[in-house]
């Protein structure tokens, strides 16, 4: 009976050798197959296993043989997963910051199992990447999780919504009041995950960082903001939202040195439409959320890039570098009568 089963099982071990121990480097004979085979408790004989690969091919596995005198055999051709997009998968794993080190090791371990042992060796010297930040906390896989369910049946939800206090800790924003949101979509931009949601009492499109939310409970309410969310362009939204951050949306004309052509498609998408001011310079109109992020951002730019309108954005980046410079020179006053 014990004979029995195990050859039953045959073509299962015989496919998981194939899996885990061939690759194009790494070939297996008849002979090495039997001996593998033996090892886990299946008699096979070497006649047979050509048998057992025939019925691996008819049912859909490509399973090669490559004639040699010295080194010919058997391995696994095509898989799942090639090796080079195994390694795409892993490299976006480790680099995700919502994920925890232990959440990713896990998902890499999980990769690994679409490769030959071999090919999992180059995945595992190219996990670790220094200096890449990673959170401590898993909350965010049940969140997003339970903000799938609520897009599916189409109802609003409650939370919390953390920030973090001056003792590295989360604590509850508006005095631990419930947010009651219709989610709309999940939105991945700047390395963090964001819940785009419909705020019934305000009547407006908001965000909210997934990580930062916390008991979420699923309401029998219907979900709202769906005329609202139909015109609703996401790749637009994060690309005129710097960092994330919210603010009132207006159309900014600004000129650019041509060599940053490169950079505003980046920012604003390839679909921006670059006019030619000079032989130096190009002009855009682009839609964006003016925050204190926009501004960071043309002035890590210096004087590559200049705001020539509305008046009023360009008065408000002036005020916006006028009280940074302010800040430092009542420093350099009050470090002088220190002296």
């Amino acid at each position: 009976m014990a004979k029995e089963k195990s050859q039953k099982l045959k073509l299962l071990y015989l496919l998981k050798i194939l899996t885990e121990e061939t690759d194009e480097e790494h070939l297996m004979g008849a002979s090495a197959l039997s001996e593998r085979l033996h090892y886990y408790g299946v008699g096979a004989e070497r006649k047979a296993v050509y048998d057992d690969i025939e019925q691996l091919r008819q049912f859909g596995y490509d399973i090669v043989f490559v004639k040699s005198r010295t080194n010919g055999g058997y391995y696994l051709g095509s898989r799942e997963f090639e090796l080079p997009e195994l390694k795409l998968l892993v490299d976006a794993v480790q680099a995700s910051k919502f994920m925890t080190v232990k959440k990713s090791r896990e998902l890499i371990g999980k990769l690994e199992k679409f490769a030959s042992r071999s090919e999992a060796q180059q995945l595992q010297r190219q996990v670790y990447v220094a200096g890449r930040i990673k959170t401590e906390r898993e909350n965010i896989y049940y969140n997003v999780d339970a903000i799938h369910r609520a897009l599916q049946e189409q109802v609003r939800i409650s939370f919390l919504y953390m920030e973090w206090g001056l003792d590295g800790q989360l604590h509850p924003k508006g005095d631990g009041k419930l947010y009651r949101i219709s989610p709309l979509a999940l939105l991945w931009s700047d390395e963090n995950y964001y819940m785009i949601g419909f705020d019934g009492a305000a009547g407006i499109i908001k965000h909210y960082r997934v990580d930062k939310m916390q008991d979420i409970q699923l309401l029998k309410e219907k979900r709202q903001g769906d005329e609202a969310f139909a015109n609703f362009d996401l790749a637009a939204y994060a690309n005129r939202t710097f960092g994330m951050y919210g603010g009132q949306t207006a159309e900014v004309r600004l000129v650019f040195q041509n060599g940053l052509a490169g950079v505003v498609m980046d920012r604003f998408g390839k679909e921006t439409r670059m006019r030619p001011v000079d032989e130096a310079h190009f002009a855009v109109r682009v839609q964006v959320a003016l925050s204190g992020q926009f501004f960071g951002w043309l002035s890590g730019l210096g004087n590559s890039v200049r705001i020539v309108g509305p008046g009023e954005v360009v008065e408000a980046y002036r005020d916006h570098l006028g009280k940074i410079l302010e800040e430092y020179e009542k420093e350099a006053d009050t470090s002088g009568r220190l002296q």
